[in-house]
């Protein structure tokens, strides 16, 4: 990934978001991809009674853009917010695949990146789909407890996928002496 991230800050451009602002929205036209220097976002999903579900947290070193934007060129299916003050570096992803199409390493990156994508998603699918609320939980405090800490209970209901009501019921049971209600 080495020649990837060398190609992204050679060529990319950087951006400076305050909490609150949005990278991209969802619905919108997408042609770059971004790679996270500092600070924090949320993927989410807004749908038509304006109801967000939380698809995933991105942290600094993360990758991230709407695939079918930048290569299907349809509108992004989910929006980028900042949770804090963030920093990012954007680059065309059209720069990307022509580069990649002279610089094997640079192809094998990309790869490498797509699969990546993939397995991350495959990971989602797998946690809402096969594990409980409780478990989706236990694993988040597990994988990432920097994130469960970062973010409102608000927003982890929403990414765990039940109530902040339900998510605080969670919690006594799992720790009870740091549960928040």
């Amino acid at each position: 990934m080495e020649d990837f991230l060398h190609f992204v800050k050679q060529h990319g451009i950087h951006v400076s978001l305050q909490k609150g602002e949005y990278l991209f929205r969802q619905g919108e036209l997408l042609a770059n991809i971004f790679v996270v220097q500092s600070g924090l976002f949320k993927a989410s999903y807004l749908d038509c009674k304006g109801k967000e579900t939380i698809k995933s947290f991105i942290v600094a070193q993360d990758v991230i853009t709407s695939l079918s934007a930048v290569y299907g060129s349809m509108p992004s299916s989910f929006s980028l917010s900042a949770l804090e003050s963030s920093h990012v570096i954007s680059l065309p992803f059209s720069s990307l695949i022509n580069a990649s199409q002279q610089n094997q390493l640079l192809a094998n990156n990309l790869i490498e990146l797509l699969m990546q994508f993939a397995m991350k998603k495959e990971r989602r699918e797998y946690e809402l789909l096969q594990l409980s609320a409780e478990q989706r939980l236990a694993q988040l405090f597990q994988q990432q407890p920097s994130i469960v800490n970062a973010v409102t209970q608000n927003d982890l209901a929403k990414y765990i996928g039940i109530t902040p009501v339900g998510l605080s019921r969670i919690k006594k049971r799992l720790m009870p002496e740091r549960a928040i209600t």
